[in-house]
């Protein structure tokens, strides 16, 4: 199948709270840098180091932000093509229905026209016949979307 579609609204919301849980952790951590007391060429290293490790880990939080993005993207894609694949699985299923009812009265039609005097047969709609004898692929399975049938 495609997956769940909600498991992967919750993954996309799930990226998206540790992308805000990461950027807070780097003001967080540049935070506590600026209040510390300290003064001199290594505070002053530290401020730059932590600054450069912070400015890493918003790069971080903005990846996650993208994936849950594409992820989002994608969700909508399976959604369509689910639709898609269930519309056309619908149609052909009334089609198929439809064919083998008018199939039956035919059938009947010639049967009993085999018993009365000078009946004529009817010949089924090559049509009918096509969509009675439809092998229909697997429930929800992508090849739906490449089914041909007559009034599809």
């Amino acid at each position: 199948m495609y997956g769940d579609t909600d498991v992967m609204r919750r993954r996309a919301d799930q990226l998206r709270e540790q992308a805000t849980d990461i950027r807070t952790m780097a003001d967080q951590l540049v935070a506590h840098t600026e209040v510390v007391g300290w003064s001199g060429r290594a505070a002053d290293s530290m401020r730059v180091r932590v600054t450069e490790r912070a400015s890493h880990l918003r790069a971080a939080a903005a990846d996650h932000d993208a994936a849950a993005e594409a992820l989002d993207k994608h969700v909508l894609e399976v959604d369509t093509a689910k639709d898609a694949i269930a519309e056309v699985e619908r149609r052909a299923g009334d089609l198929v229905a439809e064919a083998r009812t008018r199939l039956a009265r035919v059938e009947q039609a010639n049967a009993d026209a085999d018993g009365a005097p000078g009946g004529a047969r009817i010949e089924p709609d090559h049509d009918d016949v096509v969509l009675a004898a439809f092998d229909p692929p697997p429930a929800g399975h992508r090849d739906w979307l490449a089914v041909e049938l007559p009034g599809l």
